[in-house]
């Protein structure tokens, strides 16, 4: 309970910090930290059973539960004196005053601000944005299946012959390329300004790897690469959470709700998706979940097509009442041979 509020809480203060163009590789960068803990625990836990197993009459297990618990308070610690806050509220010791100003004035004359009322339910709901990005993440997050389900460990075990140290080693190398995947694909959308591609490499590799897993026959080192491959999916999850940072920054308190109903809907499909598609029983070939990841992939396809159509529109509306907005001042404006007219004596 506690993370997903740190997940969402930590892409919104993304957002109140930087522009659309900065926010790919900042979002990056924050999900890896992320997956270089999911990497590391792998490395932990087979240490962790190879050399505190029995110690002090604990199991390893046991060990890695009172590890983890530990390595929690120095990192509490640090959130506490580090985190910025938002740059209206932010008492960063390690800012200036012109620095604090700056990062307010910057974002602030792109953001219509809004009282705290009734009104933004309104906003929220009458619009497309919670329902389009709410909608792509709760679809494009089953991607992540391969890793967040640890399907390659559960394979590995399944078929035999690998060893506890190999079984929590090797799948290590999904969250290794989906680290790389991340920080590649994150930093290549802010300098296009493009973030729907990401999404299709995504689901290219997703695809293939499922249909690599599903044809049984194929060897064991395509297998090995496929669901490697298959931690590609990991790119999604900060470029969907920066592509709605930007769809909705122009209203701070929409994102917020936003981005929360992103990871909620998200959980909410989490907490049924694996035991119906991915259950242990189904190891080692996981046939329905793999047929489930190649359907998931088509779905997430369809929905990026529709919240990039969607934002397109919704920039062109824009574009034309700005235009509308100028060509209206124009007209109400005095011409200069108006302006020269001398005034008549009463």
């Amino acid at each position: 309970m506690s993370e997903a509020s740190t997940f969402v809480g930590t892409h919104y203060v993304l957002g109140s910090w930087y522009k659309p163009g900065e926010l790919g590789k900042r979002s990056g960068i924050f999900t890896s930290s992320g997956l270089a803990g999911t990497l590391f625990s792998g490395v932990l836990q087979a240490a962790v059973y190879q050399h505190l197993q029995g110690v002090g009459g604990r199991s390893g297990w046991r060990w890695l539960f009172i590890i983890d618990g530990v390595i929690t308070l120095p990192i509490a610690l640090y959130g506490f004196l580090i985190f910025p806050d938002l740059p209206s509220t932010t008492k960063a010791f390690y800012l200036s005053e012109e620095e604090r100003a700056l990062s307010q004035d910057r974002l602030d004359s792109d953001v219509v601000h809004h009282s705290l009322s009734w009104d933004l339910a309104k906003r929220v709901f009458s619009r497309w944005r919670w329902y389009g990005c709410s909608l792509l993440f709760a679809v494009s997050g089953e991607t992540e299946s391969f890793g967040s389900n640890n399907l390659m460990g559960q394979w590995l075990s399944a078929v035999g012959g690998y060893t506890v140290e190999q079984v929590d080693y090797y799948p290590s190398g999904v969250t290794a390329f989906g680290i790389a995947s991340t920080l590649v694909c994150a930093t290549w959308t802010d300098y296009t300004r493009a973030r729907w591609p990401v999404l299709v490499y995504m689901c290219f590799c997703c695809t293939v790897a499922a249909i690599c897993i599903l044809v049984w026959s194929s060897p064991t080192g395509l297998k090995f690469f496929a669901y490697y491959l298959a931690g590609a999916s990991y790119a999604g999850q900060a470029t969907t959470f920066a592509w709605a940072n930007q769809i909705c920054a122009d209203d701070y308190q929409e994102r917020a709700v936003v981005l929360a109903s992103m990871n909620m809907w998200n959980n909410a499909v989490n907490a049924w998706w694996p035991l119906l598609f991915y259950p242990a029983t189904d190891a080692p070939r996981f046939k329905k979940g793999m047929i489930a990841m190649i359907c998931t992939c088509a779905a997430t396809l369809g929905v990026t097509w529709l919240v990039w159509y969607l934002e397109r529109r919704e920039q062109r509306s824009a574009k034309r009442k700005a235009m509308e907005h100028v060509d209206h001042m124009r007209d109400d404006s005095p011409s200069p041979v108006e302006n020269d007219k001398p005034f008549k004596d009463e």
